[in-house]
């Protein structure tokens, strides 16, 4: 996402609007090797990254570290099936607001229950259920954003004109950093009200 600072509020909206998550139908329902999966998640992720290209999405460090620590399960024959690629993005999307050991407690019923469930709801499904709600949530996302960019500019009226704009670009951050901060709280309580993993099966 880049933020042209001249024109921060119009290019805050661009950003949003080109905001788009990876389509389940647009992953290849066929097993991929580590370096297959590493390039499609480059590929598909790259304008997510802060730094562009020298931001490294996936690598297989970390896929091995997933699978290790039970958020990922294990490969078969070296090979990651359609809803392995979809528990890694999901863990992409979580790994840069929880812990490890949260995004464990949390992805254990998914994988236990719906990865390669025959008879019944899917990762597939619900991939695709969470994120039909980002159209709606990107809207109130939008207005929240605006109101907050509002209420930043009408602070620091009074401070020395050369530091203003620092200022309300300094608030601008604060309210948002606020609201990420009450909901990284509000999801910690409900990860820690889900049961406990049980110990990983000999």
């Amino acid at each position: 996402m880049t933020i042209d600072t001249e024109n921060l509020l119009e290019s805050i909206m661009q950003s949003l609007e080109r905001f788009d998550h990876i389509k389940s139908k647009d992953i290849p329902n066929m097993d991929l090797y580590m370096d297959q999966v590493t390039t499609l998640m480059e590929e598909n992720l790259a304008s997510a990254a802060r730094h562009g290209n020298d931001d490294k999405i996936l690598t297989k460090t970390m896929i091995n570290n997933y699978a290790k620590n039970d958020l990922l399960p294990a490969p078969i024959k070296k090979k990651y099936s359609k809803e392995h690629i979809l528990v890694l993005i999901l863990i992409y999307y979580f790994k840069g607001i929880l812990s490890i050991g949260d995004i464990q407690k949390l992805f254990a019923p998914l994988n236990e229950h719906f990865f390669a469930n025959e008879g019944g709801l899917k990762i597939e499904d619900i991939y695709d259920e969470v994120f039909s709600m980002e159209k709606s949530q990107m809207e109130v996302l939008k207005q929240d954003v605006v109101m907050k960019y509002k209420l930043a500019q009408e602070q620091f009226a009074e401070a020395p004109e050369e530091h203003q704009r620092f200022l309300k670009k300094f608030a601008f951050i604060c309210a948002l950093s606020f609201d990420v901060y009450v909901k990284k709280l509000i999801i910690e309580k409900l990860i820690d009200d889900l049961p406990d993993i049980n110990p990983k099966k000999k």
